[in-house]
C-alpha cells in the first residue's frame, strides 16, 4: 500500500458566496522511500493541493469539496482534529517555498526548531535543544553550536532553507513535502539543496513530494511526475519515461520553454498566452487554447486520461502527436 494515497481530491474557494472549483478531481500516490514530483506553472494548483494534504486549509476560504487522503492507511479527512495536528509536523512535514518568510524574524532559529520538537515529542527543553543542533549539523550548516542562536537575517538564503529542513525533519517524518524549495536560490546553492535533500532521503527512507515548477529539477530528483494544468493531472509517468516520451502538448511546451546554453536563439521559446483564471470557463480541453495541435474536438470534449502505456497515461485527444 502506498504511504500516501490521494484520490478524486477537489478544492474550492469560496468567492462571493460561491465555491469556485481550484483543484478538480486528482488523484496519486507516494510510495515509502520515493519521490513524486508535480510540475506545473503558477496557477495550476500544485500548493493547493499540498496545503490541504499537510490539513493548513482550515479557517481560510479554502474548501476540500471531495475525495480522500490516505497517510499510512489513516483518511485525514476524517480525522478529529487533534489527530490531524498530531500527524502534521510530525509523521509529514513540509518545506515552504520562501524560508525568510517562513521564519519568524524575531525568533533565534534554535528556538524554532525546538518548537516543533518540544509540540511532538515529551522531552526536555535542554534536550530539544541538543537535537536541533544535531539537525542542524544533519543539514550541513557550519559551526551549529553557534549558529543555532542566530536570528534569521543573519543567514544567508542557502542556511535559511537548510534551517527550514531541520525544521521539517525534526520529528523525523515518513513524508516530506517540499513546496518550491530552491526558487529564491541561485542555481549552484539550488543544487546543493536538493543533493541534501536525496542524501537525507537515503539515510532516513522518507518519501518526498516535490513541487516546482521548473522540469530540470524535476528529472533531476523525482522518480515518479504528475503535470498539473488548471488544477488537473493531465499526465502521469515515471520520470525516465515521461522525458523520453512525452504524450501531453503542454508537457513538451513546458521543457521547450527551458533556455539552452549550448548555442544562440534569437527568441527563447514560450507557451502562448496564460493559464486560465480562477472562475474562468473554459469548455473542453483546459489547454485547447493554447495548444498548438488543437482541433474542433478539443474544444468541445474534455479527454479522459489515456494510457500511453502501463505506466504512463495523459488527458489529451491526440497523445504523443507532433504540434501542428
Amino acid at each position: 500500500m502506498a504511504l500516501l494515497e490521494v484520490k478524486d481530491l477537489a478544492i474550492a474557494v469560496a468567492i462571493n458566496g460561491r465555491l469556485v472549483p481550484v483543484v478538480r478531481g486528482i488523484s496519486f500516490e507516494v510510495e515509502a522511500g520515493t519521490t513524486l514530483g508535480i510540475v506545473g506553472e503558477s496557477g495550476c494548483g500544485k500548493s493547493l493541493t499540498s496545503l490541504a494534504i499537510m490539513g493548513l486549509l482550515e479557517g481560510s476560504q479554502v474548501r476540500i469539496t471531495s475525495g480522500s487522503i490516505v497517510f499510512d492507511g489513516q483518511d485525514l479527512l476524517a480525522l478529529p482534529p487533534e489527530r490531524r495536528r498530531a500527524v502534521m509536523g510530525a509523521d509529514m512535514a513540509m518545506i515552504f517555498q520562501e524560508p525568510m518568510t517562513s521564519l519568524n524574524p524575531v525568533y533565534r532559529v534554535g528556538d524554532q526548531i525546538t518548537e516543533s520538537i518540544l509540540q511532538h515529542r515529551r522531552i526536555s527543553r535542554a534536550q530539544a535543544r541538543e537535537r536541533a543542533i544535531e539537525l542542524l549539523r544533519l543539514v550541513r550548516i557550519p559551526d551549529p553550536e553557534g549558529r543555532i542562536d542566530s536570528f534569521p537575517h543573519q543567514l544567508s538564503g542557502g542556511m535559511r532553507q537548510r534551517v527550514m529542513i531541520a525544521m521539517a525533519l525534526a520529528c523525523d517524518p515518513k513524508l516530506l513535502i517540499a513546496d518550491e524549495p530552491t526558487t529564491a536560490l541561485d542555481v549552484t546553492v539550488q543544487a546543493r539543496i536538493l543533493d541534501l535533500m536525496k542524501e537525507l532521503q537515503a539515510e532516513t527512507g522518507m518519501a518526498i513530494m516535490l513541487i516546482s515548477h521548473d522540469l530540470g529539477v524535476i528529472a533531476e530528483t523525482c522518480d515518479t511526475v504528475a503535470v498539473m494544468y488548471w488544477g488537473k493531472i493531465i499526465e502521469t509517468a515515471p520520470a525516465a519515461e515521461l522525458f523520453a516520451d512525452m504524450a501531453h502538448p503542454y508537457t513538451r511546451g513546458l521543457l521547450a520553454s527551458i533556455p539552452v546554453t549550448d548555442r544562440e536563439v534569437d527568441r527563447l521559446e514560450a507557451i502562448p498566452s496564460r493559464v486560465p483564471l480562477i472562475g474562468e470557463t473554459v469548455t473542453g480541453c483546459a489547454f485547447h487554447p493554447r495548444c498548438g495541435r488543437a482541433r474542433p474536438v478539443c474544444a468541445d470534449i474534455d479527454p479522459a486520461a489515456i494510457a500511453v502505456s502501463p505506466s504512463h497515461s495523459a488527458r489529451c485527444h491526440f497523445p504523443g502527436e507532433d504540434s501542428a
